[in-house]
């Protein structure tokens, strides 16, 4: 072995941060125009960013959880490495922003047209909109997002513990199942809002 290649082995890897300036410049705007369609009186600009937002969000929740997931768990670690490194930048901002924007343009639109105000059993369709919502961000914020920061710095050592990457990944595969699932059944409580009582 040659004293360049021992060194290497012996020198930890510098771990580059997952945040991207750009993408957060991108997210800053997204928000800002966001907060312009509320400030506005257009109604069709604020459905548009809602559905916009909220079909990104959704294909790419499944996308991830139901292609690329599988893929990453059957690829060698090495391949893996790279894809985490390369998604995981991305995803940090993206995720958090389209989920930020969904909710908010969603409640803004639900008082606009004046879903808070409706009585029961239609109301159980904005309790059920906002429950879906709630658990989709606790799990989102609060379990998927820190779990990618895991994963990614995990497989960014020079020696990664595979066991726990194992682990973290089967939980986290499960977690993003009930992401879909719980995208599926907002999509269908806002058919419901979109079509009428």
């Amino acid at each position: 072995m040659t004293e360049t290649a021992a060194l290497s082995l012996a020198t930890p890897l510098a771990v580059p941060s997952p945040l991207r300036w750009r993408y957060l410049i991108a997210a800053l705007a997204a928000i800002a125009v966001m907060i312009g369609a509320i400030l506005g009186d257009s109604l069709w600009f604020l459905n548009f960013i809602h559905v916009m937002a909220g079909v990104l969000w959704t294909g790419i929740d499944l996308f991830m959880g139901f292609v690329i997931g599988p893929v990453l768990r059957q690829v060698s670690f090495e391949t893996r490495r790279t894809m985490i490194a390369g998604i995981m930048p991305r995803t940090l901002i993206l995720m958090p922003t389209l989920s930020i924007i969904t909710a908010t343009a969603g409640w803004y639109m639900a008082v606009r047209l004046g879903f808070l105000d409706l009585g029961y059993p239609e109301f159980y369709w904005v309790i059920a909109a906002l429950a879906i919502v709630t658990v989709l961000t606790v799990q989102g914020l609060g379990y998927l997002l820190p779990t990618n920061l895991r994963l990614y710095f995990e497989v960014q050592k020079p020696a990664p513990d595979q066991d726990k990457l194992r682990r973290w990944m089967r939980t986290y595969v499960r977690v993003v199942a009930i992401q879909g699932s719980l995208q599926v059944a907002i999509i269908v409580v806002m058919a419901r809002f979109a079509t009428g009582f």
